[in-house]
């Protein structure tokens, strides 16, 4: 990996969707920490979250879209009111958030978090 940053910019932002899976891990809650032994994980939709940092810091909400070409996850109850009065998601950067519970339905996703 080279050292120059806008190199760095431009391997992200020309990175393949099965390498942008790593981009979008989240950190889990304290908790959480302590229970699996690990610091982050991706996320996924039926996920809790909280957002940490920014216009909507605080709010709690499950992760409705996860938009891997933007780096960015949709949840619900954050939204933005547009001038014609309709509401769009805002979607929010994954090192702005913290993960509160996972969605395990997923037998995969739990054998991981047991490893």
């Amino acid at each position: 990996m080279t050292k120059q940053p806008r190199k760095q910019r431009k391997n992200r932002s020309n990175a393949p969707l099965h390498k942008r899976q790593k981009y979008m891990g989240v950190n889990l809650s304290e908790k959480m920490q302590e229970k699996f032994d690990k610091k982050t994980m991706p996320v996924r939709v039926g996920d809790e979250v909280e957002v940490v940092r920014g216009d909507y810091s605080g709010e709690k909400g499950e992760v409705t879209e996860v938009d891997m070409k933007q780096e960015r996850i949709a949840i619900e109850g954050t939204t933005i009111r547009k001038s014609d009065e309709s509401q769009v998601p805002a979607y929010i950067h994954p090192s702005n958030l913290k993960l509160i519970d996972l969605d395990t339905s997923d037998r995969k996703r739990v054998k991981k978090l047991e490893r």
